[in-house]
């Protein structure tokens, strides 16, 4: 072997040690966790055995699973559009403002670069009943009747949801004014010129140009919201999925069922539906958005 075909080897060897490094720690565990979904593992058992798809009918069947993932549809086809629409609605604000962009930018963004935890916690503060709870203060001020928010069956979902379309708001304004500020102006101008009215010179020049950006955040929103965990485990703390699970999302259905009732198997089996459903609706999104995006 020549020395070159040697430095070949020794260069193609150290580019390839960080790919198969990459490839056990990221699929390592999701091959495990899938045969594991067969077996009847968990950690008070000292022997597996191979029982099929038990665990897939088991958890299929629970009714606080299919309630858990009827919440997280919720969480997902409601907050997602929300939180796509008044993000864009903000980001044109921002844009028409001439001065004071950044520091608008920052207010909008602080929530989501604060710990998640922290800002769940301060809002279920914020939730109590009176006299603790500041928004039911500020409702009783008002002379409106008082909240139960997360101690209410009807109310504990859209609590939380309002929490992370508050909290993803700022990172969807951030990159539709980035979006924005890349449209040419000379595209505005010259839609104007033509005798196009400002609604007109959005719904056809500036809306369309931000498809790539709206397809984007479409997607990334919704598995966001379909894995919501953080904010229903610390809000709902108490009740733990809040009032007959009114707002228990899927991923805080498999946290219990692996750390709460040691129930692995059936954990890593929920996981792998929760992981269908995402990439099923991703690839919907995919499929059916791309098809009008602008390049």
């Amino acid at each position: 072997m020549t020395l070159a075909s040697r430095r070949s080897l020794t260069a193609y060897t150290f580019l390839a040690l960080p790919l198969v490094f990459f490839i056990c720690v990221r699929f390592g565990p999701m091959i495990y966790m899938t045969a594991m979904s067969f077996t009847n593992w968990g950690l008070l058992r000292r022997k597996s055995e191979f029982i099929g798809l038990e665990n897939y009918v088991n958890v299929l069947s629970d009714p606080v699973f299919l309630k858990a993932l009827g919440n997280t549809l919720q969480y997902a086809f409601i907050g997602a559009p929300i939180v796509i629409v008044l993000g864009l609605c903000i980001a044109l604000l921002l844009d028409a403002i001439p001065k004071g962009k950044g520091l608008f930018r920052l207010i909008y963004v602080l929530p989501y670069i604060t710990p998640v935890v922290a800002v769940s916690w301060v809002w279920r503060w914020m939730y109590q009943p009176p006299p603790l709870g500041v928004i039911n203060l500020v409702l009783g001020a008002l002379g409106l009747p008082a909240g139960e928010f997360l101690n209410s069956p009807n109310q504990a979902l859209p609590s939380i949801m309002g929490v992370n379309v508050w909290v993803e708001l700022g990172y969807c304004s951030t990159i539709f004014l980035a979006g924005l500020q890349t449209i040419p102006k000379e595209l505005h101008e010259a839609a104007r010129i033509d005798g196009a009215t400002g609604r007109q010179v959005l719904f056809k020049v500036t809306i369309p140009l931000l498809a790539p950006i709206t397809f984007f955040l479409t997607v990334m929103e919704g598995i966001q919201f379909l894995r919501i965990f953080t904010q229903v485990y610390n809000m709902s703390f108490q009740a733990m999925g809040g009032p007959l699970d009114s707002a228990k999302s899927a991923a805080l259905y498999i946290y219990q069922k692996a750390f709460n009732n040691f129930e692995m198997a059936q954990a890593g089996s929920a996981s792998i539906i929760l992981f269908a459903i995402i990439m099923a609706v991703t690839l919907v999104q995919m499929k059916f958005l791309d098809r009008k995006v602008n390049y």
